[in-house]
């Protein structure tokens, strides 16, 4: 049995067929659209005279749109989120195979060791 899946994009300003997804910043946060051709070059003319004049910024390495909260969470190093890992499945214990560690698993895992 053969199966076709088609992804189509669907402009988000007037509902037409879009080219697919344009991201751009403004003020550190970005943005994503899904915009036909028309719609892409508006956007584009639009913002020209201000791209013209400013100054490309390179992204920092490992920032990923994330900043810390001080004081609120500790960061895991890899090295210690595979042992806490492994160590809540020989427990039997709820853990996902990557993103983040609930609290409390960290916490039984801590008490333990």
């Amino acid at each position: 049995m053969a199966k076709r899946i088609v992804e189509s994009f669907i402009d988000d300003i007037d509902g037409s067929d879009a080219e697919g997804t344009t991201t751009f910043a403004l003020d550190g946060t970005a943005y994503e659209i899904d915009l036909s051709g028309e719609n892409r070059e508006k956007l584009e003319k639009a913002l020209a005279p201000f791209i013209t004049k400013a100054r490309a910024v390179r992204a920092e390495r490992g920032v990923r749109g994330r900043r810390a909260v001080v004081g609120s969470a500790r960061a895991i190093s890899r090295e210690k989120s595979t042992e806490i890992r492994r160590w809540a499945k020989d427990q039997g214990l709820p853990v996902s195979e990557r993103g983040r560690i609930a609290a409390t698993v960290v916490k039984q895992y801590e008490a333990a060791h």
